[in-house]
């Protein structure tokens, strides 16, 4: 085993990887800054754990939620407001749980809201109508660019079912008459 010299002379054995103790026995009492870290981690962890219903709601929640409208400004529902510590989300949330936990249905639930804040709270699920009008209106906008298109670009059809056009105005006539002389005369 190779030995190294440290400051004070006395030599150490050689560690074969950066940064690694060369004994084994070295744990975390050893190491004050390990044990730091250790606990570190396990408060931030417990932090991040420790988190209300209103900051992650269940699945019954978010079902609820997603049928009453928030109140704080946003268009958004109580279930899905992006708005930070929104001062009617997160108190909604917790009202739905207590209540969803005294064993109400999701439509007494509503009703309690619609009853205290109105019916301009209540945020009806999509309906068949609401998805089929964008996909209706792509398919018009569709046809009147082709129609467009049609109309635009189309080349007109040659008239010759009609037959020779005779012309009755003595003018016309005149002018025909010098057409036909200068062409036999480039012939």
């Amino acid at each position: 085993m190779q030995r190294s010299k440290s400051r004070s002379g006395v030599g150490l054995p050689a560690s074969r990887g950066v940064g690694l103790p060369a004994s084994r026995g070295v744990g975390l009492q050893a190491c004050p800054l390990n044990l730091f870290r250790l606990l570190a981690v396990a408060v931030l962890t417990v932090a991040a754990l420790a988190q209300t219903a209103s900051e992650k709601p269940s699945v019954d929640v978010r079902r609820v939620g997603a049928r009453i409208a928030c109140q704080c400004g946003c268009k958004d529902s109580v279930a899905t407001c992006s708005m930070l510590e929104c001062h009617f989300s997160k108190p909604a949330k917790e009202k739905i749980a207590q209540m969803q936990a005294l064993g109400m249905s999701d439509d007494q639930i509503i009703q309690s809201f619609v009853r205290e804040y109105g019916p301009g709270i209540y945020l009806a699920p999509p309906n068949a109508f609401g998805w089929v009008i964008p996909y209706f209106l792509a398919g018009v906008g569709l046809v009147i660019v082709v129609m467009y298109l049609k109309s635009k670009y189309r080349k007109p059809k040659p008239m010759t079912d009609l037959g020779a056009v005779e012309i009755d105005d003595p003018e016309l006539a005149k002018y025909k008459d010098q057409i036909e002389r200068d062409l036999a005369n480039l012939e």
